[in-house]
């Protein structure tokens, strides 16, 4: 019996610091804040520093809101990644936009070099006409050919740098919830730890 009274007040320390980690806990049945819900992760991150306890230097967090933690962070993983996934398959369309417009270009070059090299006999897709005209029409095209070609590089150097970002983003998202994930780990298993050897303490004394 006196065994179990000294494990009484660690009992009640760390069941204390589950109930008041978050103000507000005492009101009634704990919910689940708003902000982990519906917040941006670094608003629930800062939610959960400024909300929760510090005792010994280690930070006291309830279990659930860990794990919505979790969840939103994968969640948000999850997002980060189909939208790379997006970017790259727009990547490849544009790829292939810009091989397609290239092949035309180089195919009306071949046709202007055609028209230059048969002078006396100019004939547009079965459509006999004057020499201005003909090269006019011609290099029309190519301007516009060209033009496309210059947006649709633009374009891609653009949906480039964005993926790029992206997966920095993504990188950076992922080493800050690993971050998070092993020091949370860590300050938990180190807290038991100490409870630990309190209660161990108490039963030798």
């Amino acid at each position: 019996m006196i065994g179990s009274e000294k494990k009484i007040p660690a009992i009640f320390i760390a069941i204390l610091i589950n109930i008041i980690s978050i103000p507000g806990i005492l009101k009634g049945q704990a919910s689940m804040p708003e902000i982990l819900q519906n917040g941006t992760l670094q608003e629930q991150l800062d939610y959960i520093e400024d909300r929760t306890l510090i005792y010994n230097n280690f930070r006291a967090i309830r279990e659930d809101m860990f794990l919505q933690i979790k969840r939103n962070s994968l969640d948000s993983l999850a997002v980060a990644k189909m939208e790379v996934n997006k970017l790259n398959a727009d990547l490849i369309s544009r790829d292939a936009d810009l091989d397609s417009l290239s092949g035309v270009l180089d195919n009306t070059r071949d046709d202007l070099d055609l028209a230059i090299r048969n002078r006396d006999n100019i004939a547009f897709l079965g459509i006999p006409m004057n020499k201005t005209a003909y090269n006019l029409l011609v290099w029309i095209i190519i301007a516009g050919l060209t033009t496309l070609l210059i947006l649709g590089s633009l374009i891609f150097r653009r949906n480039r740098v964005v993926t790029l970002k992206t997966l920095r983003e993504l990188d950076e998202l992922k080493q800050e919830f690993e971050t998070y994930r092993k020091s949370s780990r860590e300050k938990r298993e180190k807290l038991v730890m100490e409870h630990f050897n309190e209660i161990k303490r108490l039963k030798e004394s």
